[in-house]
Formats: structure tokens, C-alpha cells, sequence
């Protein structure tokens, strides 16, 4: 059935509203605000319509930017601070609240916009085609004092997060945050304080504090090794305890929305039938849905690792944070957390699941359950990149000696349920309820899984020597301190013998792509520390017993490793020196390996036995001990202490890049709901 129209009769056109027809005339180069003395104080009581606007400027050619609209831009964003002064303080009235919101939106779009036609190939200035050069830094001075204003005063909570929105606009219109000139004006108004002070208040925190948190880490980046940035001084300073665990409640919040919707997604997949478990099976054999959207929203996180590392590599202060017990539990509004809002949540009312707010937390022990969920994925480039991220973290905190005396601490325990990834060989229960214990126990747990789990073909070398090497920052402190606790320690000289195993088995088709020698060395060296140091922290005497027996239990390992070693060594191999420094460090272990072997075949053949119990061989270990001579082997207990320049300078700056991008695509503020407003005007 078709619908005839007659010519010039009653056929109807969609009608475009009067802002839009605004828009579409003044980026044209319309000049009607020149005769007409209201027309600005029209325009900003018209809602914005953000789509538009920014569709508008998409359409302007380049030249045009460059000669007849530029002076209309230059001039809304002239009018857009004008409006903004238009107000009598937290008493203006709700017209000129509702010009001052719209003024607001309308820069966020207009600055959202301009930034995507800046190119390098485009040839155009920023703050030449969005304010002039000859005012520019008088009208930013104007916007950063109105921000400071509005954010720090009495004023709807819809205000302040148009400002947060404006200035993570103005942050992330480059995706180098160094090279973005319009930051250099933040720079020089400093927005730090005022930001401090919606962290330090409960309720501003849980609206905006993701968006504090987030700006704070950008500004931060900006520059930071070339410059002397005021943000990176003031956070490295920062003493005011309300403030620095409020921005740990911001992190703590999100990383525990993703801990729950993973452990709830775990619970809802093992309580399935074999039906779906099968269907599942099947499904992951593609790209899930669900495997889209959890890296999705790691990739939200990262900016909250971000922000976690500055604070804990930038602020000493920030240390007594990480064991602080959480108890602002409302979750502020964030990436992560709404993921997910367009979609109809799965009913889970009737499955077990381990309430971890119910519990006693703190920031550590959310980390360390993030840890082991991320950590699953080391595949993909931005899975690789996040667990990285993760180590270095680990790193900083493991070098800490505060850090350390806390997690070491025997009267603060906590039961922290660490995922383990499913591998063939093991069955893995998520209603395994974890041991209360001091956190160094969790972290040595969380390392020895990741050990464990990623000895694969495209083997992650780099973040296996940065987990050994947090392991041996633990040692080192529990050497100096002299701090024992009851940990398993068997199940870390299995993982690290393991790894041995692992790479002396590939050895041929890794060292075509990296030097496994040093890996190697910082593996054996840490055995080392436990021969030659162990009576200073390990638990108990049968405890350097246990040691010894696995080392000449599993003596075939070693060995090995030393067979390869010589390999190389005797070679013209490029790893000639590494090799032959390998086959130093093993001197020990060979020594106790060659001690002990021939006395337990004597003993055995004495009391005519084939199959020994490990009792009975800790019995002969314990009664060869003198008669044992080992080398005093230097600098077991050293270490390079981490530092951000220049080794993992360029990794920062990509992370970054990341990290700006993803917000840039996901500031939101287009969807202003103008009732909400009208409902915080009345109540303020």
C-alpha cells in the first residue's frame, strides 16, 4: 500500500528544532548575534543538542576552520565563559542555572569537537581555531576559575560534573597527553586542591570520584619527565589522611564491582547444567560476548591501576592507605561499573556466592583478588600490558619497608579468595573458602599461581622476571627483618624448580627469542637465598630440611640446567657470559646435590631398602649437615631498586595513550538529564 503526496499540500517535514537551525546557520558563518542584543541569552536557555553541534563541525572543510567559521567558534567559546560568569553565586536563580549548565554542555561539545579536526596533517592550532592566540590565556584562566568555583562551592552536583567532564575534555584532546597545549593552563591554575576536597567528602566522592581520580592521573602524566609538574609535587606530598584514602576508596570500589561480577559470572557458569556447560565450552571456542566485555572492562581499570601506581610510587603517605579497612562501600559511578546498563542481568539469587563486602578489605587485599583475575590473561597485547602493570605495583609496594611490616603483620589477616585459571590437569572449586593470613602469605599464593599457569608456547618472559623478582624483594625484606611467617614454602620451591624444568625443556625454540639465562639466574639465585640465609626466616630447623630435600629430590633438574649451561658456555654463543654465570650460581646446589646423593645410596643399601619414605631421607639430611662445606655466595640479598626512568618510560606512555583514548570515547556528556537539574536546583 502506498500513500500518494500532492504537490504543495499538507505533506509533512520532519521540523528541526531551533537549535539545531542555530547551529547549522552559525557554522555556515552566520552572523545573526551581531544585530540581535538577546540572542545569546536565547541560546544557552535552549538545551543542547551535543550529537548535532558536534556533526555540524564535522562538516566544516578545513579551510573554512581556518577563515570564516573560525571567528564564530572563537566566539561561542568567547559567549560559553561569558554565561558562565552570569550567576550571583550559589543564590542565582534556576534561569541563569539552567544557561550556566547549558553553557557548560555546549563547551564540552564545541572543545570535543574542535579536538577531533586537529590532525597533524591539518596544519591547525587548537588555541588559535578554538579561542585566538591574543586572549587565549585570560579566557582559560576564566574557565579554571569558574571550575574551581563550581566545584568547590555550593552548587548542584549536575554542575560539578560538567566540570569534571569539560576538564577530562581538555585533558585527553591529544593522545599524547604531553604534547596537549590547552593542559599548560591547567598547569598553571592549579585544580589539586579543590579536587582534594571532593575526595575528602563521602557523598561528592561517590558521584565524582572516579572522575577526580581519573583527571588527577592524567595531570599527573603531563609531562612528568621533562618539566617540574605541580600535580606530581603535590600528590608526592600529600599528607592529608582524608584525602589520600579517599582516592584509595575510589580505586578500592571498582576493583571489588569487578571482583563480584566475575566471582558472580564463576558462580552462575559451575552451578549450570552439562547442557550449557557443554553449549559454553563450544561458545568460547569464539569470541564470547561475555570475554568482550570483561576486557572491556579491564581496559576501564587500567586508568585505576594508573592512578594506584602514581600514588604508591609517587606518595610514601599513601602506603598506610593500602591496609586501611574500607567501609565506604557505595560504588561511585565508573567505566566498569556501567558496562554493562544496557543489558538485563542474569538472575543469580539462587547461587552460592562469597560475599566479599562482607568481610573485612582493604585496598590490598581488593588488589591482590584483582590480580588473580586479570592475571588470567596474558595472550593479548592489552592483557599482557595490564598484568605488567599489575607487577610494577607489586614491585613498588614489595620495596616498601611500611608496605612490607604491614603485610608481614601476623595480627592482620585476611581471608582473600584469589581465582585460579582452569588448565586441564586440575580441577578448579570457586567455593573454596581461603585460610585467613598475613597478606605476604596471599602475595607469595599469587605469585606461585602465576608461576604455575603461564608456562605456555609464547611464554611471557618479561612478567615472569618481574614476578620473581617481587618474590625476591619479599625474601630480601624477611632476610633483613628477620621476619618468619608459617607459609608453605614447598609449594614455591616446586613452582620455581617447575620453571627450571620448563626452560631448560624449550630451551631451543626460547632462546631464539629471548635470554632465558637471566631468568634462570634470578630463579636459581633464589634458591640460593634460601641455602645460605633460610635460618634467618624460614618458620622452623625442619623447614631448611624440606629445602634440601627437594633440591636433591628433584636433582635431575638441575642437572639439566647445568648440562645446558656448560652448553653455551663452551660455545660462541651470544649468551656465553650468561651461561657461564648460570653454572657459578649452581655451584651450591651441586654441591648439596653430590653431598647428599652418595649418603642416602649408603644408607639404603645398608638397611636394604628400594623405596624410601621422605621421613627417612630427612633423617639422613639432617645427620650429614657437618660434614657439608658450602660457598658464601655475594649479593644474594641485593637488588635493583625500581625506578620508572628510563626502563618503563615508554611503557607509561603507551598505557597513557590508552587510558586517554578509552575516556575520550567514553565522557558522556551528552545525556544531561534537564528534570535532574531542575530537582538539584530546588534542593540546593
Amino acid at each position: 500500500m502506498t500513500t500518494r503526496k500532492r504537490s504543495g499540500s499538507g505533506s509533512k517535514r520532519q521540523l528541526k528544532e531551533k537549535v539545531v537551525q542555530i547551529y547549522e546557520s552559525f557554522f555556515k558563518g552566520d552572523e545573526t548575534y551581531k544585530t540581535n542584543a538577546t540572542f545569546w541569552d536565547e541560546f544557552f536557555l535552549l538545551k543542547p543538542k551535543v550529537t548535532h553541534l558536534e556533526n555540524e563541525i564535522q562538516k566544516i572543510t578545513q579551510e573554512q576552520l581556518s577563515t570564516t567559521v573560525k571567528d564564530n567558534i572563537n566566539e561561542l567559546f568567547s559567549q560559553c565563559i561569558e554565561t558562565l560568569t552570569h550567576e550571583n553565586g550559589p543564590q542565582a536563580s534556576k534561569e541563569q542555572y539552567i544557561r550556566i549548565i547549558c553553557a557548560m554542555q555546549t563547551l564540552c561539545a564545541l572543545v570535543h569537537a574542535v579536538y577531533k579536526r586537529i590532525t597533524a596533517e591539518s596544519g591547525l592550532d587548537i588555541i588559535n581555531l578554538l579561542i585566538g592566540f591574543e586572549d587565549a590565556e585570560k579566557k582559560m584562566q576564566k574557565i579554571l576559575d569558574h571550575c574551581h568555583n563550581f566545584l568547590t562551592g555550593e552548587y548542584p552536583d549536575s554542575l560539578k560534573g560538567l566540570c569534571l567532564k569539560l576538564l577530562l575534555v581538555f585533558v585527553t584532546g591529544t593522545e599524547n597527553v604531553s604534547q596537549n597545549t590547552l593542559v599548560e593552563y591547567i598547569m598553571i591554575t592549579s585544580m589539586f586542591e579543590c579536587l582534594m576536597q571532593l575526595l575528602c567528602d563521602a557523598p561528592k566522592r561517590q558521584l565524582h570520584g572516579h572522575d577526580v581520580v581519573l583527571l588527577l592521573t592524567l595531570l599527573v602524566n603531563y609531562r612528568k619527565h621533562e618539566t617540574a609538574n605541580p600535580y606530581v609535587v603535590k600528590l608526592s606530598i600529600l599528607d592529608d589522611e582524608l584525602a589520600l584514602n579517599g582516592y584509595g576508596q575510589v580505586i578500592t570500589s571498582s576493583l571489588t564491582e569487578f571482583c563480584r561480577q566475575f566471582t558472580l559470572q564463576q558462580s552462575e557458569m559451575q552451578n549450570a547444567s552439562w547442557l550449557s556447560s557443554l553449549t559454553n565450552m563450544v561458545g568460547n571456542m569464539f569470541i564470547s560476548e561475555e570475554g568482550a566485555i570483561r576486557t572491556q572492562q579491564i581496559r576501564a581499570n587500567n586508568a585505576l591501576l594508573v592512578a594506584l601506581y602514581e600514588a604508591i610510587h609517587l606518595n610514601r603517605n599513601f602506603i598506610t592507605t593500602l591496609s586501611q579497612t574500607q567501609t565506604d562501600t557505595s560504588l561511585p559511578p565508573s567505566p566498569s561499573n556501567t558496562l554493562n546498563a544496557g543489558q538485563s542481568a542474569p538472575n543469580l539469587t539462587n547461587l552460592p556466592v562469597v560475599d566479599i563486602i562482607a568481610q573485612p578489605s582493604n585496598l590490598l587485599v581488593t588488589f591482590f583478588q584483582y590480580c588473580s583475575i586479570i592475571m588470567q590473561d596474558t595472550k593479548s597485547e592489552s592483557g599482557g600490558n595490564t598484568v605488567k602493570l599489575c607487577f610494577l605495583i607489586l614491585s613498588c609496594i614489595a620495596e616498601d619497608q611500611y608496605a612490607n611490616s604491614l603485610m608481614h603483620d601476623i595480627s592482620l589477616t585476611f581471608k582473600v579468595h584469589l581465582h585460579r585459571m582452569p588448565m586441564r590437569h586440575r580441577k578448579v572449586s570457586i567455593d573454596k573458602i581461603a585460610a585467613s593470613q598475613p597478606l605476604a602469605s596471599t602475595l607469595l599464593d599469587l605469585l606461585v599461581e602465576f608461576i604455575m599457569s603461564h608456562m605456555m608456547k609464547k611464554f611471557p618472559m618479561e612478567l615472569y622476571t618481574l614476578c620473581i623478582g617481587v618474590i625476591h624483594r619479599i625474601l630480601c625484606y624477611q632476610k633483613r627483618c628477620r621476619v618468619r611467617i608459617n607459609y608453605q614454602w614447598k609449594e614455591l620451591w616446586t613452582a620455581l624448580i617447575t620453571l627450571l624444568r620448563f626452560l631448560v625443556q624449550n630451551e631451543s625454540q626460547l632462546t631464539k627469542k629471548m635470554n632465558i639465562f637471566d631468568l634462570l639466574i634470578q630463579v636459581v639465585n633464589i634458591l640460593n637465598l634460601f641455602i645460605t640465609y633460610g635460618d634467618t626466616f624460614l618458620p622452623t630447623p625442619g623447614s631448611y630440611d624440606e629445602l634440601y630435600y627437594e633440591l636433591i629430590r628433584m636433582h635431575q633438574v638441575f642437572d639439566n640446567v647445568y648440562t645446558m649451561g656448560l652448553r653455551y658456555a663452551s660455545g660462541d654463543s651470544e649468551f656465553k657470559d650468561n651461561a657461564q654465570k648460570l653454572n657459578n650460581c649452581l655451584i651450591n646446589i651441586r654441591a648439596i646435590i653430590k653431598h647428599f646423593s652418595p649418603k642416602i645410596e649408603q644408607w639404603l643399601t645398608a638397611q636394604n631398602l628400594s623405596t624410601p619414605s621422605e621421613d627417612q631421607i630427612l633423617e639422613v639430611v639432617r645427620k650429614n649437615y657437618d660434614s657439608l662445606t658450602l660457598k658464601l655466595q655475594d649479593s644474594l640479598d641485593q637488588y635493583e631498586r625500581y625506578s620508572e626512568k628510563p626502563k618503563h618510560t615508554q611503557f607509561f606512555t603507551t598505557m597513557v595513550r590508552n587510558v586517554v583514548s578509552d575516556t575520550r570515547q567514553s565522557i558522556d556528556f551528552a545525556t544531561i538529564d534537564f528534570q535532574i537539574i531542575i530537582q538539584d536546583l530546588q534542593t540546593n
